[in-house]
């Protein structure tokens, strides 16, 4: 816990625990949020392969959890956190221009 505290700069452990938390309701909501946005568009695994089904709702995933991780780290107190994090992994995929301060 030690160096997730100070690779983090989070200085409780309660923070640490609210960090997992986040990150663990996060992902179940962004899968569950999935779910009938891919109805309302239609797909499913009888309407489309499996194959094709999959990578697609995993690719709806990934932007709606970006999108969420802030909110749902707001609700515990970590919003400061979750919006550093965010920035950083979307700097990675060269979206960082979204951030940039004028």
């Amino acid at each position: 816990m030690e160096k997730l505290k100070k690779r983090w700069n989070i200085e409780s452990n309660w923070a640490i625990i609210a960090i997992f938390i986040v990150f663990a309701i996060n992902g179940s909501f962004a899968a569950w949020v999935a779910k009938p946005i891919t109805s309302l568009l239609g797909l499913s695994t009888e309407s489309v392969s499996p194959l094709v089904y999959w990578p697609l709702r995993i690719l709806l995933i990934f932007p709606i959890y970006q999108f969420t991780l802030p909110l749902v780290g707001w609700l515990f107190g970590q919003f400061k956190f979750f919006w550093s994090f965010e920035k950083k992994i979307l700097n990675r995929l060269g979206l960082g221009f979204l951030f940039k301060d004028k």
